[in-house]
């Protein structure tokens, strides 16, 4: 039995459809964006970790297969709780910090609480301060970027974060002061 992948939150520019892998080009740079493994791929992952499958994570897979919001722990739950009544929050918690350390998510923080993005490659993100969509942007060469101030630190990694409004949101700012002209 076939079941359609959930939404997580509002409308979602979609730019790698519900592929596992698929290639993205910006200008001359092509990106290879990657998302969550298939269910059944997660579960014998986590067998060779030494993990128990159990059906609340089997669940928790399905959920994020083919997902590409970047929900928090509570969302998930939320989704996972309508479909499985006995499901604790502290299992969804445990078995998205398992996947992360895995590699098979990204936790990322934002202002707020965790989120789980299920894209692994290099990327970055976009946040709207109106109402809060998360949105995957990436950025030729980041690692080029000069920096001033950074005097001798290693970097390991470097996350940038947009922050603005979402085409919806700027355009119900653009309406509302046209209204009230």
């Amino acid at each position: 039995m076939g079941h359609a992948a959930p939404v997580f939150g509002a409308d979602v520019t979609q730019i790698a459809g519900l592929a596992i892998s698929q290639d993205l080009q910006i200008g001359a740079v092509e990106f290879i964006v990657r998302r969550v493994k298939p269910p059944e791929e997660l579960a014998a992952a986590f067998r060779a970790a030494g993990l128990k499958v159990t059906p609340q994570r089997q669940l928790l897979f399905r959920l994020l297969h083919g997902n590409e919001m970047h929900p928090t722990a509570e969302t998930i739950y939320e989704v996972a709780a309508a479909e499985m009544p006995g499901i604790s929050l502290r299992t969804v918690y445990q078995t998205l910090t398992d996947l992360a350390a895995m590699g098979e998510l990204q936790q990322i923080q934002l202002g707020g609480a965790a989120r789980f993005d299920p894209n692994v490659d290099d990327h970055h993100h976009s946040v709207c301060s109106t109402c809060g969509d998360v949105r995957d942007v990436y950025v030729p060469d980041a690692g080029d970027i000069s920096v001033a101030g950074l005097d001798g630190f290693s970097v390991q990694a470097a996350r940038i974060v947009f922050s603005g409004k979402c085409p919806q949101c700027a355009s119900a700012v653009e309406t509302m002061s046209v209204v009230k002209q």
